[in-house]
């Protein structure tokens, strides 16, 4: 039997490794590089916020206040001539870029442990690198990759955006899966 304290290593290493892909492919491949583009008028439009004094946080526009509100003549018309659309207000100030790093990493680890646990559940003690590299996988790609589906669906969020973030979970996935497989528990 194997226990989650027998996978304390490649749990650890597993989102060492991930963090490290991570750096790479945001830093060295510009795959990311058009996600976002400058909001036309820019400077009007972060005026017009500022006098509205709109705090950090997310918001909807047009934003309906009940469900019955929504079909309202005016919801309809409002929605009809636009602009629709989310926006997330961060607080003013630099990006404390080194806890944004810190949450990704311990992100990496929760998703290595719910590795490890299906693994737990799943697997015996000196299985073949391929059955727990598989599980593995799945697994991962599952927490990495399936993150972002939710915001092309619910969001707007560009389904092209989405794909390069499957493939960011992919990556993810397959670091995560080689290290459960090559750290797993021998028998005896």
């Amino acid at each position: 039997m194997v226990t989650l304290v027998d996978l304390w290593l490649p749990i650890l290493l597993s989102a060492v490794f991930v963090f490290v892909a991570s750096s790479v492919i945001h830093m060295a491949i510009p795959i990311h590089k058009g996600d976002f583009v400058k909001l036309p008028g820019e400077d009007k439009v972060l005026e017009a916020l500022r006098a509205q004094n709109v705090q950090p946080g997310s918001y909807m526009f047009p934003s309906a206040g009940s469900m019955k509100e929504c079909s309202s003549p005016e919801m309809v018309a409002k929605m009809k001539f636009g602009p629709v659309g989310n926006m997330n207000v961060l607080p003013s100030g630099p990006m404390n870029i080194g806890k944004n790093l810190a949450q990704w990493f311990v992100f990496c680890l929760v998703i290595s442990v719910f590795v490890a646990h299906i693994g737990v559940v799943s697997l015996d003690r000196g299985q073949d690198f391929k059955p727990v590299f598989h599980l593995a996988a799945i697994t991962a790609f599952l927490g990495y990759g399936f993150t972002n589906v939710t915001d092309s669906i619910w969001k707007g969020v560009r389904w092209s955006i989405t794909a390069k973030f499957l493939f960011d979970g992919l990556v993810y996935a397959l670091v995560t899966a080689a290290a459960f497989a090559w750290l797993w528990p021998e028998l005896g």
